[in-house]
C-alpha cells in the first residue's frame, strides 16, 4: 500500500517547543539509542566457506538469532578486515598465515581457530570439452607454474594429443585462500603462479567465465561446482574424482582440504556472537551437507565446540599452510 508524506509547516512556536523538548531530553537520548541498537555479528572472508556461513546464518536468524552479516572479500581480505578489528569473525579457506599473525598481534586481536568442513578443490572444463577429463598434478603445474607465463597458451602445450586450441584459465585472485592452497599443492609454494589469468575472488564470475568459454579451464571450491553441474564439468586429478567420498576415504589428493572459521576472542564474549558460534558447531554438519561441502565426524564439531568455549586461541598451523593435513590432527593440537 502506497502512503503519501505529510507536509508539515513549522511556525515559530512548534519551533522553540521541539527545541525545548530536545534541550530537556538530550541527556538521555544517547543512552536510549545505544541500548535500542540491534546486535550484528560481522563476518568476512573467504568465497569458498561463504555458503556455509550463509547457510548456518540464515537459519540462526530464522531462530531468533542476532541479525549476521557475511561479505566476500577472500580470505586475505578477511582476515585485513579481522587484524584491525573491523570483523567478529573471518571465513577463511587456509589457515592464518605469518603475516596476518602479525598483524593481528600488532593491534592485540587474539582468535579462536575453528575447522568447519573438508572442501574438495575442483578443476572444471566447459562442458564442451572433450579431451581434458582427467589431468596429472604435473600437468596442471605446466599450466598453472610461473614459468608457464606467456609462454603456455595452448591445449597442446599441456599434452600433445590436446588440441590446438587456446587456454583460457580462470582461478582465484591473489587475496584468496583457495589460490594459496591450489599454488602450495600444485606448484609447491603459495602464490607462486602465473599472472596471465583471469582472477577473482568471486568465485561466481570464475564459474560464468568457464561455463562460456569452450577452451576454459578453472578451478574453484567444490559447493560452486556442485551448485553448477549443468554448466561445468570437473577433471579428475591423477584418476580421482572430486567427491564426498574420494575426500572421506583419502584418495582425492593433494587438492582436499579443511576449511576453517576464525573467530575474535573478545568479540566471542559478546552474547550474539557467542550464541552464533555455539549455533554454528552445533548445526555445522547438516549446512555443510546442504551446501555440498563434507562435513566432519560429530566428535570433531564437539570437539571444535569445546576449544571455542574454553577460549583456547592461537593457530596450530605456525603461520604456515600445510598441504593433506587431516581435522583429527588440527583439534588434537595446543593452537599457539
Amino acid at each position: 500500500m502506497m502512503t503519501k508524506a505529510v507536509k508539515f509547516k513549522p511556525n515559530r512556536f512548534t519551533v522553540m517547543g521541539a527545541i525545548a523538548l530536545v534541550a530537556a531530553t538530550v541527556g538521555l537520548s544517547a543512552p536510549i539509542v545505544q541500548s535500542q541498537s540491534p546486535a550484528v555479528v560481522k563476518v568476512d572472508g573467504s568465497s569458498t566457506v561463504f555458503p556455509i556461513t550463509e547457510k548456518v546464518a540464515e537459519a540462526f536468524q530464522k531462530q531468533g538469532g542476532a541479525k549476521v552479516t557475511v561479505g566476500i572479500s577472500g580470505t586475505g581480505g578477511g582476515f585485513k578486515k579481522f587484524c584491525a578489528g573491523e570483523t567478529d569473525i573471518s571465513n577463511a579457506s587456509r589457515p592464518i598465515l605469518q603475516k596476518e599473525v602479525d598483524a593481528c598481534a600488532k593491534t592485540g586481536v587474539k582468535y579462536i581457530e575453528l575447522p568447519v568442513a573438508y572442501d574438495a578443490l575442483t578443476v572444471v572444463v566447459n562442458p564442451s570439452n572433450t579431451w581434458a577429463t582427467d589431468l596429472t598434478t604435473a600437468e596442471l603445474k605446466t599450466m598453472w607454474s610461473p614459468d608457464a607465463q606467456g609462454k603456455v597458451k595452448k591445449w597442446n602445450q599441456v599434452r600433445s594429443s590436446f588440441p590446438d586450441a587456446p587456454l583460457k584459465l580462470y582461478g582465484p585472485g591473489a587475496d584468496s585462500g583457495t589460490f594459496d592452497y591450489f599454488t602450495e599443492a600444485v606448484n609447491g609454494k603459495s602464490k607462486a603462479s602465473r599472472s596471465d589469468f583471469t582472477g577473482s575472488e568471486d568465485d561466481n564470475v570464475l564459474v560464468q567465465g568457464v561455463s562460456r568459454d569452450k577452451n576454459a579451464l578453472g578451478y574453484f571450491g567444490f559447493a560452486y561446482y556442485e551448485a553448477n553441474r549443468s554448466r561445468l564439468k570437473a577433471v579428475k586429478i591423477n584418476g580421482v574424482e572430486p567427491s564426498i567420498a574420494n575426500v572421506d576415504n583419502g584418495t582425492y589428493t593433494p587438492l582436499s582440504r579443511p576449511i576453517f572459521i576464525y573467530v575474535n576472542a573478545d568479540a566471542a564474549k559478546k552474547p550474539e556472537v557467542k550464541a552464533f558460534v555455539e549455533y554454528y558447531m552445533k548445526n555445522a554438519r547438516n549446512s555443510v551437507s546442504a551446501v555440498k561441502y563434507i562435513p566432519f565426524k560429530p566428535t570433531d564439531y564437539t570437539r571444535a565446540m569445546t576449544r571455542f568455549q574454553k577460549n583456547q586461541v592461537g593457530s596450530v598451523f605456525g603461520g604456515k599452510d600445510q598441504v593433506g593435513i587431516k581435522v583429527a590432527d588440527i583439534l588434537s593440537r595446543q593452537p599457539k
